[in-house]
């Protein structure tokens, strides 16, 4: 009696070790084949999400939007999305009460920055050179490059396509913006930059 019921518990032991090392393989395929979470970055350390829930989120601004700048009140036509390899901005058309259209960019890089465009219609210079004169200040050549674009609204732009670029600037934040979209020859702006307090912004229902 002693010695079977000491053969039975040592296979009843047995038969418990094997089912556990089964249990510990079949876990342990699970979790290799389970998907892995993607790590999210920290985010912008230095966004302001204070001015943001108080003065409206630039980054979000769309057809239809109200933004108010320096006081004057736009109405935003359309948008243009531009991306080139990791790197993406916005272009927005406005257009006050009086029929002035302007253009304003959103971009982070890491920071936000606004600017304000008025094209220079008029104006006769081409990009390419280091330095450009033109309406009394010297602008220093800052990058160039070419982008794809998404627009939406009213921009008088094919939905898609590509655009080049060349971007000068003088002291004091000053810019000049050469652009060229499609086949179409080169756009000339100025830009001013612009403190966040200044942009207001007032996001409207969607429509549908």
């Amino acid at each position: 009696m002693n010695g079977s019921m000491a053969y039975l518990l040592a296979a009843v032991g047995c038969l418990a070790g094997v089912a556990g090392v089964v249990v510990a393989v079949v876990a342990l395929r699970r979790a290799q084949s389970r998907p892995q979470q993607r790590a999210k970055g920290p985010g912008d350390p230095l966004r302001d999400r204070d001015a943001d829930a108080l003065r409206g989120d630039p980054r979000r601004l769309k057809p239809g939007d109200i933004v108010e700048i320096r006081g004057v009140s736009y109405a935003v036509r359309g948008s243009i999305r531009l991306v080139e390899g990791g790197w993406s901005w916005a272009e927005h058309l406005l257009d006050d009460s009086a029929g002035v259209r302007r253009w304003l960019s959103v971009e982070e890089d890491p920071e936000l920055e606004l600017v304000l465009w008025g094209a220079e219609q008029g104006a006769t210079v081409t990009p390419g050179a280091p330095t450009i004169d033109l309406a009394g200040r010297r602008y220093t050549w800052n990058e160039s490059g070419q982008a794809r674009y998404t627009a939406v609204g009213n921009t008088g732009l094919d939905p898609t396509g590509t655009m080049r670029y060349h971007d000068y600037q003088a002291p004091g934040g000053a810019k000049l913006s050469f652009e060229a979209y499609g086949e179409a020859g080169w756009e000339v702006a100025l830009g001013e930059l612009l403190h966040r307090g200044e942009v207001m912004i007032y996001p409207q229902s969607e429509v549908g």
